[in-house]
């Protein structure tokens, strides 16, 4: 009995050690698929995790069934959907929760995942630097919190000189969609729109104005992951 014992723990340490094993390095190939597909983590300090949730893994993989799936991407790099020069934005964090997510075929290297939620969020730091950049002639805007932020759309203070001309305004970041779209009353020309590129069925629900930051909240349903760049 004693012996069986024995066997019996060795057996169960071999067991979790391969399944960790499996799962590292099924997070690591689903992450550079992530970084390949959607574009995170494609900035020299970006940042990309993926986390396989739940044990054992390997009974899960045996199955294609993923109870839940975790994602964790920082400071990568967004353009305008104009592609105005200068006008790209870095995204402070971007954290995905998979529910349910079902691998719906191999060869495509593609999945379903029956619920996503999670957040965005942007500095005020990056967003001065993309408005004066953008804004042109004239010295730095400062982007900071304001009050009235409700439902899609955070309101910020902008303050600064445009043209020679001070500015003190309250400006408008939209979120819907998979696009970010900035206002910013008396100058235009920092006024713009972004999309991010999102997992299909993803999209923003809410936007608010924090004292660090702007945090926007996503969510969807059927969501898929993998095939075609955008749409699929």
């Amino acid at each position: 009995m004693k012996v069986l014992a024995i066997t019996v723990v060795v057996l169960a340490v071999l067991f979790t050690a391969a399944d960790r094993l499996a799962v590292h390095y099924a997070d690591k190939e689903a992450a550079q698929l992530a970084k390949e597909k959607y574009g995170y983590g494609n900035t020299t300090d970006g940042y990309l995790d993926v986390s396989i949730e739940g044990f054992p893994f390997l009974t899960q993989a045996a199955g294609q069934d993923f109870g839940h799936v975790t994602l964790t991407a920082g400071r990568f790099s967004i353009d305008t959907t104009s592609n105005t020069q200068g006008g790209y934005l870095h995204i402070d964090r971007l954290h995905l929760n998979l529910r349910d997510v079902k691998v719906t075929s191999l060869t495509a290297r593609s999945a379903e995942a029956n619920l996503a939620t999670g957040t965005l969020s942007l500095s005020y730091k990056e967003l001065s630097g993309v408005v004066t950049r953008l804004a042109g002639n004239g010295g730095p805007l400062q982007v900071s919190q304001a009050a009235g932020s409700s439902g899609q759309a955070a309101r910020v203070k902008v303050s600064g000189t445009v043209g020679g001309t001070a500015l003190n305004t309250t400006g408008t970041l939209l979120a819907q969609g998979t696009e970010l779209s900035l206002t910013v009353p008396g100058a235009e020309r920092a006024s713009t729109v972004w999309r991010v590129d999102l997992p299909a069925g993803v999209g923003f629900t809410a936007a608010r104005a924090t004292a660090d930051g702007i945090e926007i909240s996503l969510v969807g349903h059927q969501v898929t992951l993998g095939s075609s760049r955008y749409g699929g």
